[in-house]
């Protein structure tokens, strides 16, 4: 890990927040604008459930540095009711919210790695990483 940054959700305007600091991250890291926009999207959703479901989060952006590789790992912390049914959750479309359910399967997808771990009544930590190629 070489550096990372974070943004507090408690409320809409710190999904932009969240949104515009992946994307400088991503940009300075040479990301594309089609990637930027993956892991900008990725920010969006995630930050969307903290807000939604937690009530109060962080979203951190951390640069990545593995041998000749680069890459930007999104994490999504909250201490928030947590998932009970992960499984669930990464159904598409799957929705508590009456949205369309491309929530967590969509992240997934745009991201190169993904990892959730929650425990109900405690919080959810979710991971998702894009490698620049």
């Amino acid at each position: 890990m070489d550096s990372q940054s974070c943004v507090k959700i408690t409320n809409e305007w710190d999904i932009v927040a969240a949104r515009q600091l992946g994307r400088n991250v991503a940009k300075e890291l040479g990301f594309g604008t089609v990637d930027q926009a993956r892991i900008t999207t990725a920010i969006s959703e995630l930050a969307r459930n903290i807000y939604l479901y937690a009530g109060y989060g962080q979203i951190c952006i951390e640069k990545l540095f593995d041998g000749g590789k680069k890459g930007v790992r999104i994490i999504a912390l909250d201490e928030g009711p947590g998932i009970s049914d992960i499984r669930k959750v990464m159904e598409d479309g799957y929705s508590t919210s009456g949205g369309l359910g491309a929530g967590l399967p969509g992240v997934k997808r745009l991201m190169d790695e993904f990892n959730v771990e929650s425990v109900p009544g405690e919080g959810t930590d979710i991971r998702a990483t894009k490698w620049l190629r």
